[in-house]
This record gives C-alpha cells, structure tokens and sequence, in this order.
C-alpha cells in the first residue's frame, strides 16, 4: 500500500506523532467530522462539485513558472515555482477551505470558524462561506491584524465576524486557544475548520489530502515542461500545509524534499520559529508533534517576519518526515526571506507572500551549489497581504 493510502494510522497517527487529545464535550464532534470525511471523501458527488469549484471558481489547475532571471543570476541550478499565488485570494489556503466548507454543508452546519496568522487562512475560509452561504467567525492574533491589515479588511468585506486575540503573546498559537474556547460552545452548529495540516485527528490527514492537489499538478506540468521530475521540491514550512500540498505529490519518487523554517532574528529560544529544528516532542492543540518548549515545558514565545509561520509547533507529519529523513528541514532567516522577497518582486515581477519568501531564500541559496540541478519552490502566496508592513518597516529594497 502506497504512503498516502497508509499513513496515518486508523487513530490518527504519523509514526510516533498526531492523534486526538480532547476534551470530552469535543470527542463526538471530532468523530462526527473523521465518520463524515470518510463517507464523502470517495463520493462521486463530493469529489465532482470539488472539482468543478477549483476549476471555475479557484482557477485551477495554477501553473509552474520558470524562474529564468532568477535562475541566470545564481549561475548554477534551475528555479521553478508553482504558482499558489495565481489560486484566487492569493494563496494555496483556498484549496482545504473550499473542501472543508463542502464538507460542513454536508454534515449540515451552518457556521465556519478558524484561526488565522497571516489572514490568508481566514480570507479564503471568509470566501468559502460567502461562496456556501454560510456565517463565520475567524479568530486572529492582535499583533497579526496589525502586521496584515489588508487581509483584515478582506475579511470583513466578505462578512467574516474577526476577534482579536489580546491574551498571550497575541500571535497564532493564541488564535487557535481562542477559536477551540469558541469552538466549545457552538459544536453543532459550527465546523472549526483548522487552517493547516495540525490539530486533533482528523484535521492533519484531511488538510494534507485536500492539498494534495498542488503535488500532483505540480508533478504532471513541470514532467510536461522538462521530461524530468525535479531534483528538488521545497515548500516553507510553519504548521505545513503547502509543503504537505507539494511534498505529497512526489512522496513516493526519487526527489529530495525540503522544508524550510523560520529561523526570524537568531537561533535563541524566542527569536524564531523553527519548531523542528529547535523543538523537542510534546503535545500542543490536541495533538503530539515537535513543540518548541520554554524553561516550563509550555510552548515558547516565537518570532519570525511572517506572521502565517508564526507557531511554536508543526504538523505532525512534518515530525514523522523528519523523523524517518524522508525530508530534509532547514531553515531562512528574516534577512534571507526579506532578500527574497525584494529579489522575486525586481526580478520576476512577483511579488511573494512572506512566507513563501523563505523557500525561495532556500532555492537562491542553494542553487548555486547544485549546478545542472533543478529546484521547484512552492510559491504558496502572493505578497498583497505584506506590502505595507514591508516597506513601511524596511522600505523598497534596493536595486
């Protein structure tokens, strides 16, 4: 049995990481979505109204581009991108959001919820349930609404209900603690649909298999483009799910996957969040994974310039990757994705979304040292989002 078919296991496990630790009030409602998913997610049905969204609605299939002046200027191998940012509202989110909102209106809710970082995640689970008729409810970090005030906007123009979260360290972890105390209350009539590959069971699986869609694109156009798989897929990497998107498309081939994390300022406990080079197990948010711990064993403050990574943990299957070294996890600094993310704009014409800035920092990095090589990146959004904090905070960068 292939590796998408047989992991995770019957409870939700990735190896040694994943499952489901709840509280009791949530433990049926938690059943009820796996029991629901597993009943549509083979229907002709589901499966057909899916497909006709993400391709008159989303614009799928987005296309891989060739990065050719970024690719002459590092001398050494061959940039490609899958292009995320072409997916409508600007990021690779849409395509779990539209799935999850599917999925809700058959169990009959009537409600979407979630946390946000970056506002990608709330703006396109805002737009699934304008698109389904649906009320929503997205819970977003003070320090974020303020970085990503256009996605704020986007929110509330499309009649989402935001919260600001103002306990903590008023990020994304407290996004999450925020829309799970919410969620408690309205469990039969609302759908907390997480917005990565993390979480209680069956969210991570379900993340990931609705992502999926940007691998096995990916993999066909870029086969039609060169002949060739790539030598190496990269993807950034916070909670995970654009990497699980495009790593689970060649999960099975001889193609070397990398994960990049934020390493923000430095590598001292606070300065980033890089929760898998830095962390150590534990569980967070229902699940186990690798966690970045303060002097207490609780989840540590983290930084890093790109609210949407901004999570002191990962997806548990990102744990099991590294685990059983089937993907290398390293990671870019704040520099190195600011850098990107000025070069892609001037060289490119694309402006990035700052988290995806920090795979492109990898494929800059590494191209060079691989010549006669090729590097496909996940572009998994675009920068409209980051623009004004970019440059009202380091300026237009420099020629």
């Amino acid at each position: 049995m292939g590796y998408l078919k047989s992991t995770p296991d019957a409870n939700g496990f990735f190896g040694e990481y994943g499952g489901a630790e709840l509280p009791p009030p949530l433990v049926p409602h938690f059943r009820e979505i796996h029991e629901a998913y597993l009943r549509i997610s083979h229907s002709a049905e589901f499966i057909r109204d899916l497909r006709y969204i993400r391709k008159h609605y989303q614009g799928r299939p987005t296309p891989v581009s060739y990065l050719k002046n970024l690719s002459d200027d590092c001398g050494g191998a061959q940039i490609y991108a899958k292009r995320e940012d072409l997916n409508h509202t600007g990021a690779h989110k849409l395509n779990h959001c539209m799935a999850e909102a599917l999925l809700a209106k058959f169990m009959g809710k009537t409600k979407l919820m979630a946390e946000t970082g970056a506002g990608q995640h709330g703006v396109a689970l805002a737009t699934a349930a304008a698109y389904f008729d649906m009320e929503c409810e997205i819970h977003m970090g003070e320090i974020d609404i303020a970085k990503e005030a256009p996605n704020v906007t986007r929110m509330k123009l499309l009649g989402a209900n935001v919260v600001p979260v103002s306990f903590g360290g008023r990020s994304l972890k407290e996004a999450v603690d925020s829309c799970f105390q919410s969620y408690v209350a309205q469990a039969e009539t609302a759908l907390f649909a997480i917005g990565s590959v993390v979480g209680p069971h069956p969210f991570p699986m379900m993340v990931r298999d609705f992502q999926h869609v940007v691998g096995v694109e990916a993999r066909e156009q870029f086969l039609e483009m060169t002949g060739q798989l790539p030598d190496m897929v990269a993807a950034c990497v916070g909670g995970g799910s654009n990497a699980m998107g495009i790593f689970s498309g060649f999960i099975e081939d001889d193609v070397a996957l990398y994960g990049v994390e934020p390493l923000g300022t430095s590598s001292n406990l606070g300065d980033h969040a890089a929760s898998i080079t830095y962390g150590e197990d534990g569980d967070i948010h229902g699940f186990r994974t690798l966690v970045l711990k303060d002097a207490e064993g609780n989840p540590a403050p983290v930084h890093t310039v790109a609210s949407g990574l901004d999570y002191p943990g990962v997806g548990p299957e990102h744990a099991h990757l590294h685990k059983t070294g089937r993907v290398t996890y390293t990671t870019a600094d704040d520099k190195e994705a600011l850098d990107a993310f000025y070069r892609l704009s001037r060289r490119e014409g694309i402006i990035p979304a700052l988290e995806s800035a920090h795979a492109v920092a990898f494929a800059l990095r590494e191209a060079r040292a691989n010549p006669g090589k090729s590097i496909l990146i996940n572009l998994s959004g675009r920068g409209d989002k980051d623009i004004d904090f970019v440059t009202e905070t380091y300026g237009f960068g420099t020629d």
